[in-house]
């Protein structure tokens, strides 16, 4: 919902912003989309601040923290990767359906140099303001998983989570060579032979 910072599963609605608050949240938002995009996920907080036209004590009102900035840039990418992974679930083809669903995360991953880094770290950060992107994505993925390894195409032994951290491995490891666009796709390929059921 716009003007209302969203919050995990279960906790109370926040309050609505007032009216100021709400633009320059937004302005944060956008400011923060075009600075990752162009100097990844370490860039500067101030200059957000900046180019948005507040002071860094709003920007940290908004965000107290820089994974909480992440994560609110991330969230429209993942809204989309779990909705891709609904409709995927129906694939005749579960272990197709799950690579097809592997590959969007490294694409989104790749659209915010240090995302990939980010999202592996909170991974083992519950209390992270990015765990609250790495749940949804979990539960997403390992619906897929599991009709893939029902189906005999995937160990039973792998984990959704391992598999997480594999794919956003290969998403940091292609955004570190950038001159090889066939990267990510050769080490995915790889991971999954390992995969096989």
């Amino acid at each position: 919902m716009a003007g209302a910072r969203p919050e995990p599963p279960g906790t109370t609605a926040p309050r609505p912003l007032r009216a100021d608050a709400r633009r320059n949240y937004e302005r944060l938002l956008t400011e923060a989309r075009t600075v990752f995009a162009a100097h990844g996920t370490g860039a500067s907080l101030e200059d957000i601040a900046r180019r948005a036209e507040v002071g860094i004590g709003t920007l940290y009102r908004h965000f107290p923290n820089r994974h909480a900035l992440v994560s609110a840039v991330f969230e429209d990418a993942l809204a989309d990767l779990v909705a891709h992974s609904r409709a995927l679930l129906d694939d005749p083809e579960p272990c197709a359906a799950l690579v097809t669903w592997l590959r969007a995360v490294i694409s989104h991953a790749s659209e915010y140099r240090g995302v990939s880094r980010a999202l592996m770290s909170a991974s083992r950060d519950e209390s992270s303001a990015l765990a609250r992107c790495s749940r949804p994505l979990r539960e997403a993925g390992a619906a897929l998983l599991v009709r893939a390894q029902e189906a005999g195409d995937v160990r039973r032994d792998v984990s959704i989570g391992d598999l997480l951290q594999l794919t956003n491995a290969i998403a940091l490891a292609a955004e570190e060579t950038p001159n090889d666009p066939q990267l990510a796709d050769r080490l995915l390929n790889l991971t999954l032979r390992g995969l096989k059921g």
